[in-house]
């Protein structure tokens, strides 16, 4: 079964990036300076650059009034144009990482979930997928717990 990744709409961040210190602090969010390797993009699914500016605030990645309603940290790039969307690729942001992936039927409620590691996520993107209950799916960093990317059918 073919699935789709998607980053975030990148247009939910932009105004962000405009604002002062101590504007982004009064709504519990940070600006940084990525220092090493590894800071991950929610937009463009992709690791940000050494001394490229992104912003950790919290987002709300499950919005259904549900039990599951959920928000995390992310981080975004100043330079993420483009949110990520392609079909049956695992970008290496997500595939780099101990996963925790949770399938949610029409009404937002979960119905099930599994830890995995990132090089294996396809299996079972595909796998949670094949019920034909399951709408989408959420994918979390399982050390973390940061929402990383959602997953639909193709």
């Amino acid at each position: 079964m073919s699935f789709r990744t998607l980053g975030l709409p990148p247009h939910l961040f932009r105004g962000y990036f405009s604002m002062s210190d101590a504007e982004l602090q009064s709504i519990g969010a940070v600006r940084r300076i990525a220092d090493t390797a590894g800071w991950p993009c929610r937009v463009s699914l992709e690791h940000a650059a050494i001394g490229e500016e992104v912003l950790l605030l919290n987002y709300e990645h499950q919005p259904g009034d549900t039990p599951y309603r959920s928000r995390h940290a992310i981080y975004v790039r100043r330079g993420a144009d483009h949110a990520f969307d392609a079909v049956d690729i695992v970008p290496e942001v997500i595939r780099a990482r101990l996963l925790s992936v949770r399938a949610f039927d029409a009404s937002h409620m979960m119905i099930d979930a599994d830890v995995i590691e990132g090089t294996q996520a396809e299996e079972l993107f595909e796998r949670l997928l094949a019920n034909p209950q399951a709408s989408y799916l959420h994918v979390h960093n399982a050390r973390r717990g940061c929402y990383a990317a959602r997953v639909e059918r193709a």
